[in-house]
């Protein structure tokens, strides 16, 4: 199933994945910094959903207290709670 999750704090807009028995397919992110999005998005497909959540959540970039790879980790945790 394709799930789509608007990102608060970072320079993506929005993150849209599948999710499939517990396993992250196709990531996309709307936004942001072209180059790395694509690489975490290569890097997580086919992960389950619980090892992506536990690698990325808390993830900063910069100076905010949030980044693309934590908000994936939130958007997964919303729909696998």
């Amino acid at each position: 199933m394709v799930y789509k999750y608007t990102t608060k704090g970072t320079c993506s807009r929005s993150i849209e994945f599948e999710i499939e028995d517990g396993i992250v397919g196709n990531v996309r992110f709307e936004g942001g910094c072209n180059g790395n999005l694509k690489g975490i998005a290569s890097l997580v497909k086919g992960m389950k959903a619980e090892d992506v959540i536990e690698k990325c959540s808390g993830i900063t970039c910069g100076f905010k207290r949030t980044s693309c790879p934590d908000q994936l980790a939130k958007a997964l945790k919303e729909i696998i709670g």
